[in-house]
């Protein structure tokens, strides 16, 4: 379009409509095609249809997802079948890339070709660019404010990990020595109790030495027993006397006293 020819088709009145037509085919539409068609030379259905696919590569550069009615309307198609076997046709000439919903009635762009821009196009491009790289920016500032925080917070969880471990290990070996000094000091002092220097244990320990002092008892009572039976004095007759009354009762007293 900038080249010197295409200058003078533009300043000859006889051959302007045929820049007009360049115009077209170069960055417009089909849509100016059927507003300017009788200042524009006729078109027969090839080139027809290649302005419908170049339409349809300037509307998808302005958006990525394209209903059927939209395009069936600008495109001017008679039927949804025609539709999608002109974005078929696109597609094997790499024109356009992307998927057929029937479904929802619409077209999924993934790709699209480049067109020449309109005079006066390229400070909006050049101030659309602007705005993504600006948004970009943003973007990777902060992914690499959360990736910051993340590496702060999984230094800091290694480090409490590492004290907690550390003070556990330190609480187990306090427990085990203590464990151990109290079995010593149970043999120390003769018990070989499971009960350690529990409650349970000290119970334990009350309770033996009380076991002790009754067995202990118990043979003090014996020897009283046993100093108590009456020796008959010397010369008696009554070698075969029966014990009395009173001596009977006071063993028997004894015997309960013992329990």
């Amino acid at each position: 379009m900038q080249s010197p020819y295409s200058s003078q088709l533009a300043g000859n009145e006889q051959h302007s409509r045929f820049y007009s037509l360049l115009q077209l085919f170069a960055y417009r539409t089909y849509a100016d095609y059927i507003q300017h068609k009788d200042s524009l030379p006729p078109l027969n259905d090839a080139q027809i249809v290649k302005l419908k696919q170049l339409s349809l590569v300037s509307l998808a550069q302005d958006s990525r997802i394209l209903p059927y009615d939209t395009l069936l309307r600008v495109l001017d198609m008679p039927t949804v079948r025609d539709l999608e076997d002109l974005i078929i046709d696109a597609i094997y000439l790499d024109i356009v890339r992307g998927k057929l919903d029937q479904k929802e009635s619409q077209f999924e762009v993934e790709y699209t070709m480049g067109r020449d821009l309109e005079p006066g196009k390229l400070e909006q491009l050049l101030a659309s660019l602007q705005n993504w790289a600006s948004t970009t920016s943003s973007v990777l500032a902060t992914l690499d404010q959360k990736l910051t925080e993340l590496s702060t917070r999984s230094i800091t969880a290694k480090k409490e990990k590492e004290h907690y471990d550390k003070t556990y290990q330190a609480t187990l070996k306090e427990v085990a020595d203590k464990q151990k000094e109290a079995r010593n000091a149970n043999k120390s002092h003769g018990f070989t109790g499971r009960t350690g220097v529990t409650p349970a244990g000290l119970a334990e320990l009350e309770r033996e030495k009380a076991r002790q002092a009754r067995e202990k008892g118990k043979e003090n009572d014996d020897d009283r027993d046993s100093m108590d039976v009456d020796e008959p004095a010397e010369g008696s007759k009554g070698k075969g006397r029966k014990p009395s009354t009173s001596d009977a009762s006071l063993r028997q007293q004894r015997k309960r006293n013992r329990f």
